[in-house]
């Protein structure tokens, strides 16, 4: 099988995405682990994840790197931010917030194989209940299903460095089912301006539908 970097931290494995194992044997979903040359891959599916889907939709900007810290809000079970947590590697950090308390407990298990996973129960519309705990992030990654996206992002902006980045998923259907998705995205981002600049957007079809894969900057 053939390896080829996509970015730091990424791979291709024939056509497939991967990241290198941090937790060597173990999975942190349902992922399929390859080893080649002693180094252990885990594929990472982007009809699972969107952070993948976007790379395999020929995403430009990416700014994850080892040793990065990532506020990671929407974490559901761990299925990207497991992979976020082997680019960042044992000297990064993943700060993944979650409200759900039954997805929590799968997700406190891959927390408990990776060291620089840290779970958090908490609404990230409420930035108060971790901002003690988070450091300055290098990375804000936003995948929640909430009607006030932009105003959740905005919040959390205040725990991400100037220069800093974040990706954001935009969910028009969390939004509002009965308007065109198009206009959604357009409020949205317009709500960013002043405190983000817009890099990259793109949609993330054929893998995810009525979604916008938003990277930005923070001014």
């Amino acid at each position: 099988m053939a390896v080829k970097q996509m970015f730091e931290g990424v791979y291709s494995i024939d056509g497939k995405l991967a990241t290198a194992n941090l937790a060597r044997g173990k999975k942190a979903y349902t992922e399929e682990l390859v080893t080649i040359d002693d180094t252990e891959y885990r594929l990472w599916n982007p009809y699972r994840s969107k952070l993948a889907a976007s790379i395999m939709n020929g995403l430009k900007n990416f700014a994850f790197r080892k040793g990065s810290s990532v506020l990671y809000l929407g974490a559901a079970t761990g299925t990207t931010s497991s992979h976020v947590s082997d680019i960042v590697g044992a000297t990064g950090r993943v700060y993944a917030v979650e409200i759900s308390e039954r997805c929590m407990r799968t997700l406190v298990e891959v927390c408990e194989a990776r060291q620089n996973m840290v779970p958090i129960l908490a609404d990230a519309r409420d930035v108060e209940r971790y901002a003690d705990v988070v450091e300055e992030c290098d990375i804000i990654y936003q995948d929640v299903s909430v009607r006030d996206q932009a105003e959740m992002l905005l919040k959390n902006s205040r725990l991400l460095k100037k220069g800093g980045y974040a990706y954001f998923a935009i969910k028009s259907q969390s939004i509002d089912i009965s308007r065109d998705p198009q206009d959604i995205y357009k409020e949205e981002l317009a709500m960013l301006k002043g405190t983000f600049s817009v890099l990259e957007t793109m949609s993330l079809e054929p893998y995810d539908s009525m979604h916008l894969f938003v990277v930005l900057k923070k001014l």
